[in-house]
């Protein structure tokens, strides 16, 4: 089927003839090469603990290559950045459905996570240092990032509670101590750099301007014994080895004097307004992938259904089946009209405002399509559960969207607030309304 077919009408003459080329030629490559990869992958990978976090299952150079041969590269990275292809947040959203339905697609295209948000940040921030040092490998795929926020005990979804502290010592060199954790991709071993969310002062007045991002070279951090990968974390059972999940701690480093110059990023004291930047299109990004693993699942789901015989009658005849079944299409295509209405409002505005689109596809999707893994799971029975199939490793991937970049409550608290200012206009309105029937009663 062409994607043509597969995009919502009302956003299909939006989609530049380049675009559309492009979005056939992701869904094609997934179909072709990442989805029977995947298995390759995950076989690739190793079990011996010596080595496990040390490789990288080959496959992966095969498909980049394969990709960058079919001009499928860095697709993210919109028309606002010129160090990218300059596709809409609309095209590469239809893109990244097709890349959510495989675990290889994202890496195999230089489109995965954290490396994205991390590659707009120096994109739009970074100075001529940082772009050359850092961006140009992220961009060539010879390096991988991590972004350390999230800390133990404290509620991160504010940044405002972000404590690992920076401080300057006497040489004027910042000193680092703390413990982040579910860093992820810091256990890959191509990770290169750190994107750290640090605390730089505690003025009570201007708490938006306490936090500054820095950039650390993670492998000079490491080798001084004083930056410590504490252990990779496991997610509803999975490690994501070699790409990890990682419990980072710092004690007393100290950032080595050359690298002072070129260790802040946009400035001191920006930090939330850099995470608040890189959050908005990654939001779209992860909504859009967890599309296509909603449907990727739906089509799992019917797949096990032709074939399970359920007390003499096949599943996928039974009425309770079909309906679920079809209500699942409808929740989809829900979720789908939403997200790329967000992305179509960053396109034509920005992030910020397009805050309430992008808060909406941020909650409703990741629960929606948890809900569908977890009826396939249902359907496959004891299968669902084991590593034959990939419903629980979506899953467990897909049921962290809604904790990762805000859970659900913040999204929903923030949306409600705004969504409650317009009270007031509300009363205006039936307050007129009340006034024209008084009128026409007149009459």
């Amino acid at each position: 089927m062409s994607v043509k077919d597969e995009i919502p009408a009302v956003f299909l003459e939006k989609i530049s003839p380049r675009g559309l080329e492009a979005i056939q030629k992701t869904k094609d490559f997934v179909n072709d090469y990442c989805l029977p990869a995947d298995k390759i992958y995950y076989e690739q990978i190793s079990t011996d603990p010596a080595t496990r976090w040390t490789q990288v299952p080959p496959i992966i150079e095969t498909l980049k290559t394969k990709a960058r041969e079919l001009g499928l590269w860095n697709m993210f990275l919109s028309k606002h950045y010129k160090e990218g292809p300059q596709y809409t947040n609309l095209e590469y959203g239809l893109m990244a459905r097709y890349l959510g339905r495989s675990h290889t697609g994202p890496e195999a295209t230089n489109t995965n996570a954290p490396d994205t948000g991390n590659m707009e940040l120096f994109a739009k921030y970074g100075t001529e240092h940082q772009k050359e040092k850092y961006l140009k490998p992220l961009l060539d795929g010879k390096i991988r990032s991590a972004f350390l926020m999230t800390e133990k005990g404290t509620s991160s979804s504010n940044a405002l509670n972000i404590l690992t502290s920076a401080v300057k010592n006497k040489r004027g060199n910042y000193v680092l101590n703390g413990v982040k954790w579910f860093a992820s991709g810091a256990g890959d071993p191509r990770c290169a750099v750190w994107l750290i969310m640090c605390k730089t002062d505690d003025n009570k007045e201007k708490p938006y301007r306490n936090h500054t991002v820095l950039i650390v070279d993670a492998k000079r951090a490491l080798e001084s014994g004083k930056a410590k990968l504490i252990r990779p974390l496991h997610v509803i059972g999975f490690d994501d080895a070699p790409h990890g999940h990682c419990e980072i701690s710092f004690t007393d480093y100290e950032i080595p004097s050359d690298e002072m110059p070129h260790v802040v990023m946009a400035g001191e004291g920006r930090g939330f307004e850099l995470i608040q930047s890189r959050l908005g299109p990654g939001r779209i990004h992860h909504c859009m992938r967890a599309i296509g693993t909603g449907e990727f699942a739906l089509m799992r789901i019917a797949q096990r259904a032709n074939h399970r015989i359920i007390f003499g009658k096949p599943m996928n005849q039974r009425e309770s089946f079909l309906y679920k079944y079809a209500q699942s299409k409808i929740d989809i295509e829900r979720c789908f009209l939403l997200v790329l209405n967000a992305a179509h409002k960053i396109d034509i505005s920005n992030a910020k405002l397009a805050q309430r689109e992008i808060a909406m596809a941020k909650i409703e999707t990741p629960r929606t399509i948890s809900d569908i893994l977890d009826w396939g799971i249902q359907v496959f029975g004891a299968e669902g559960v084991s590593q034959d199939v990939e419903l629980a490793r979506m899953y467990a991937l897909n049921r962290t969207l809604r904790i990762a970049d805000g859970p659900d409550e913040a999204h929903l608290s923030q949306l409600a607030r705004n969504e409650a200012k317009k009270f007031t206009e509300i009363d205006k309105y039936f307050a007129n309304f009340d006034s024209q029937q008084q009128k026409l009663a007149k009459f």
